[in-house]
């Protein structure tokens, strides 16, 4: 038996919409990641970017489990000498950007390569209920009924 691998030609992308509201970051976050690399398709190709298109609201709304919204540091540096700085999990979802920690937790699920980059330009996330893909039709796909787990709270 060879080996299938899928031409540029026979891949096809959905829409997939996500609510986040109440869902546990890390699961989904994975979920996510699974769908932006495509492994969900039986027609799974490593070395192509066949995953689907997929769109997260409400990430403002996001849940952490235990304490990690008090205790997850986001770091970065300045360049300076002594410039470490960080955020808690808790300042970024208060900000002016919540989105970026559902956006890095997808980010740091997906290989750092080429790749990489193009499969996380298929990922859209919104920190509101609105989004402006209404015209692609996305298909609704309920991460909290997946599986119990998915919505614990802290």
């Amino acid at each position: 038996m060879k080996t299938y691998t899928a031409k540029p030609a026979e891949i096809e992308k959905k829409w997939i919409l996500i609510d986040a509201e109440g869902v546990v970051l890390g699961r989904l976050a994975s979920i996510v990641a699974m769908r932006l690399r495509g492994k969900h398709k039986p027609t799974f190709t490593p070395h192509m970017d066949m995953g689907d298109n997929v769109i997260i609201i409400n990430a403002d709304k996001v849940q952490m489990t235990g304490a990690k919204r008090d205790d997850k540091r986001y770091y970065w540096h300045t360049g300076h000498p002594g410039g470490i700085k960080f955020r808690t999990a808790r300042q970024v979802l208060e900000g002016a950007h919540p989105e970026r920690v559902v956006t890095k937790a997808v980010e740091r699920m997906i290989s750092r390569n080429k790749l990489g980059k193009q499969q996380m330009s298929n990922l859209r996330v919104y920190a509101g209920a609105e989004h402006p893909h209404e015209a692609q039709q996305p298909e609704v796909l309920d991460v909290k009924t997946l599986n119990k787990k998915n919505t614990r709270s802290a």
